[in-house]
């Protein structure tokens, strides 16, 4: 495992810690049912967030989708059809900056401008929050729990944002899958994204295996 793999490994369960020293209410994994649950993050994305939502459609499958307060402005018609085709949307914080850099009251208004811009805007309301980098100190952990939300990570990690090969995707998602695991994908990602190509290989992989793909909050 290379050098930056570790650090990454480190700061999510430095993150954990945090969350569960604070008693903030948060979620890695579901019980004992078979299932799994897909989510996105950092968008919408004006071309692979529609191909993901084509994808999810051909197989009859919902997700959640964790956006990105700027870029639901930006690309409305999307956050509407997710909701309309019965994904969950839930909370990025608005401008997915470094946690690391901001005070507490700025951390608490990127949680409180994401609602402004998909709350407000869609009447759609959301429960479920996300940390950029899944990194959260104890205090924002208590933020977050004061505002309503309960945390949300991951059990596989796609590293889709790190532009890996589809093959290797895929090996992820499926030795990795467990019931009631949480798959991390992006649906905004720079330049030439594998995750659409990837999931139309996954889903049907883990259907084979017994999944029933769901929301995280189906999570059993």
């Amino acid at each position: 495992m290379s050098y930056v793999r570790i650090k990454r490994s480190l700061i999510i369960l430095l993150a954990l810690v945090l969350i569960l020293y604070a008693g903030s209410s948060f979620l890695c994994r579901g019980e004992d049912e078979k299932q799994i649950a897909l989510t996105f993050d950092d968008g919408p994305h004006y071309k692979y967030t529609e191909e993901i939502l084509d994808i999810l459609k051909k197989y009859d499958v919902k997700a959640t989708f964790f956006t990105v307060g700027t870029n639901a402005e930006r690309y409305p018609e999307l956050i509407k059809r997710e909701i309309s085709e019965g994904h969950e949307v839930a909370n990025h914080t608005y401008s997915h900056k470094h946690m690391a850099d901001l005070s507490e009251a700025e951390f608490e208004a990127e949680i409180r401008e994401w609602e402004d811009a998909v709350n407000g805007c869609f009447e759609y309301t959301s429960n479920l929050f996300r940390p950029p980098e899944g990194i959260l100190t104890q205090d924002e952990a208590q933020i977050v729990t004061e505002n309503g939300y309960e945390t949300v990570l991951w059990t596989v990690d796609t590293r889709d944002w790190a532009h890996n090969k589809v093959e290797s995707i895929v090996e992820t998602v499926v030795s990795g899958a467990r019931d009631g695991g949480i798959v991390l994908f992006h649906d905004f990602v720079s330049g030439s994204s594998p995750t659409p190509e990837a999931l139309d290989i996954i889903i049907p992989r883990l259907k084979e295996m017994g999944y029933e793909l769901v929301t995280v909050s189906e999570l059993k």
